[in-house]
């Protein structure tokens, strides 16, 4: 695969003259290393919240907290930090840069000004708690700032900027990053120091309101101030669009600052949302807004602009998997943040847990190719077992690397799906349909927004064949796992039948057939959720039915449509598919006769049709 991608990159750089030639780009590469693990830094418990820098020397700065009693949040945490010379190949020992006391001095923060050569850290500081709970609500949290003047190797005192950077009714919570903050570079503000904020109201013990914010310098941290806000009521009890926290910010070739944050839980449809400001970080010119196909579960992410000579792009660093810290990837968008890679188009770093990381540009400012460090959490247990950094290249990412052969949608939504694993075409009922191998293959279909179902009746319909694998294997799935909202239909042959569930915020339902259909002959299924009820029919007759569960099955989450597989991989589909639908309405019994026996067009509240009867390559 990796070949694959390298192959990729050279060609379609060359074609849109990328690259003066092909001898000119680097050989790919990616080193691994642990960086801070609680075995071989003795006096932690672990660590954990990673933040890196570049500074103006070449120096890079790895942060993190001790965690000195236990994992937890709120325990007695030191800022602790090692250097690297050598752009990350050896480390110095471990440096506490600002020790706890017995309480939480975190969220790291670290600001290169690049015009002074002053390296700025903030942080947030509570008091502490001698077992792993959290800090109850409201939590007395206060931003401070330290620095170093010479690369690093000693560091200021801290002090308290919650006059400066903090407000009266932000008394719930506030957290500062946790990721590098930024100095603009252009624009009317050239030279401001600007950083995420993540605060909250409290009522009582509650928190009920949240706000997303950046704080800028224009003196070279000298004082702070509150630029952009952005704020969403969140009442106890009730549900709420969006809260975005734990904020990462980078500066767009227009001059514009770019604020990506971590989305904890409203009902709008992504676990990430972003902000832009075009006035230096004073205000938001467009609110925060998720990004609805970005799978990630919710955790901190890290942004980072390429200064290179290469094509313009944004890498985002985070776990891939729909709903569990898993699979550290990095991302690219090409367009300023308005598209990014999918999670087959990323670059996959790791198949251990991971968390929380942080973004540096090592080298390359000056090249077409750029040199590219990653600090994270990871483990082959749990994510926080150690902090890891990794050294790779903008050839190891690739470039623009394929989402995959497609296959066309025909209902006018123009969501052409694309097809995983090496899935080929055979005989179908209708032509060709789709054989997947049980192994490796699967549809995804990309996001598009009138596919959301919501809280309304919905209609999926197809054909399917299966029977040589006895295990559970996925039909269809949509929205997301675990406790999330979602719908998913799957054939289970050792427990003869097939099972359709559905979660919302209210709960889980599901109603299964008293046969699972694995003949290895071809059978119409249409799974609708109408009036209250899901229904499955099989080949024309009402197999089962049972009360649905009530509200919406598409929100919160990522989105996610796929067919053949398990949103983590899975339960894959042994056998085949054809001619598969999806409607945002439930199908008269009328339709679905006339769809089964004729393949007939039923356009009214169409928003997905896969013949599945070719696949470009």
């Amino acid at each position: 695969m990796r070949f694959v991608r390298l192959v990729a990159f050279f060609v379609l750089a060359l074609v849109a003259g990328a690259v003066p030639a092909l001898a000119s780009q680097a050989a790919p590469y990616l080193d691994q290393q642990v960086l801070f693990k609680a075995s071989q830094d003795p006096g932690y418990f672990c660590f954990r919240i990673p933040a890196i820098v570049r500074t103006n020397a070449g120096t890079l700065l790895a942060f993190a907290e001790g965690r000195k009693n236990n994992c937890g949040d709120a325990t007695d945490i030191d800022l602790v930090m090692k250097r690297s010379t050598d752009g990350g190949r050896t480390w110095s020992a471990l440096q506490v840069v600002n020790a706890g006391n017995g309480d939480t001095h975190g969220n790291p923060v670290p600001i290169v000004d690049a015009q002074t050569g002053r390296i700025i850290l903030i942080s947030t500081y509570n008091p502490g708690r001698a077992d792993s709970g959290a800090c109850a609500v409201p939590c007395a949290r206060t931003p401070h700032e330290q620095y170093s003047d010479d690369d690093g190797l000693t560091w200021s005192a801290a002090t308290d900027i919650s006059a400066q950077a903090t407000r009266a009714d932000w008394n719930g919570w506030y957290a500062s990053g946790p990721v590098h903050g930024i100095q603009l570079t252009t624009g009317p503000h050239k030279g401001r120091l600007v950083f995420g904020v993540n605060a909250e109201t409290g009522d009582g013990p509650n928190s009920v309101k949240n706000f997303g914010a950046l704080v800028y310098s224009d003196d070279h941290g000298a004082s702070w101030h509150i630029g952009a806000v952005d704020s969403y009521d969140h009442p106890v009890g009730t549900t709420y669009t969006q809260k975005p926290s734990e904020i990462s910010v980078l500066q767009l070739p227009d001059g514009s600052v770019y604020a990506g944050g971590r989305e904890q839980g409203g009902t709008d449809v992504g676990n990430r949302d972003y902000a832009i400001s075009r006035d230096g970080g004073e205000t938001f010119s467009t609110p925060f807004t998720t990004i609805p196909d970005l799978v990630t579960p919710m955790v901190q992410g890290s942004l980072l602009r390429l200064r290179y000579e290469g094509p313009a792009r944004i890498l985002f660093s985070s776990p891939s998997d729909t709903d569990r810290r898993r699979w550290m990837m990095i991302r690219s968008s090409y367009d300023d943040g308005r598209t990014w890679e999918d999670a087959e188009q990323g670059t996959q770093l790791t198949t251990d847990w991971s968390g929380y990381s942080d973004l540096v540009q090592i080298d390359g400012f000056h090249a077409r190719s750029a040199d590219v460090g990653l600090l994270y959490e990871g483990g082959a247990v749990d994510a926080r077992d150690e902090i890891r950094f990794d050294r790779f290249n903008t050839e190891y990412l690739g470039y623009r690397t394929s989402a995959g052969p497609a296959t066309p949608d025909v209902s006018g939504e123009h969501a052409d799906s694309y097809v995983q694993g090496g899935a080929s075409t055979g005989d179908g009922v209708f032509g060709n349909g789709l054989v997947l191998d049980g192994t490796d293959d699967w549809v995804r279909v990309p996001y598009d927004k009138d596919q959301l179902p919501g809280s309304g009746d919905f209609t999926y319909t197809g054909w399917f064949r299966y029977g040589a694998a006895t295990g559970p294997q996925v039909l269809f799935w949509l929205g997301g796992m675990n406790s999330a909202p979602q719908v998913w239909f799957r054939g289970e042959p050792a427990n003869n039948r097939l099972i359709a569930t559905m979660t919302t915020s209210a709960g889980t339902k599901s109603v299964s057939t008293p046969s699972a259909y694995a003949d290895q002959q071809w059978h119409h299924v249409a799974l609708e959720r109408t009036g209250g009820e899901v229904k499955i029919y099989v080949d024309g007759v009402l197999a089962a039915s049972g009360a649905d569960v009530a509200g919406s099955v598409s929100q919160t989450v990522a989105f996610q449509l796929q067919l053949g597989e398990r949103l983590d991989g899975g339960y894959r589909f042994d056998g085949g598919f054809d001619e598969v639908r999806f409607y945002r309405r439930a199908l008269t019994t009328a339709e679905l006769e006339q769809i089964r026996l004729t393949n007939a067009p039923v356009a009214s509240g169409e928003v997905l049709r896969l013949p599945l009867d070719r696949v470009s390559r």
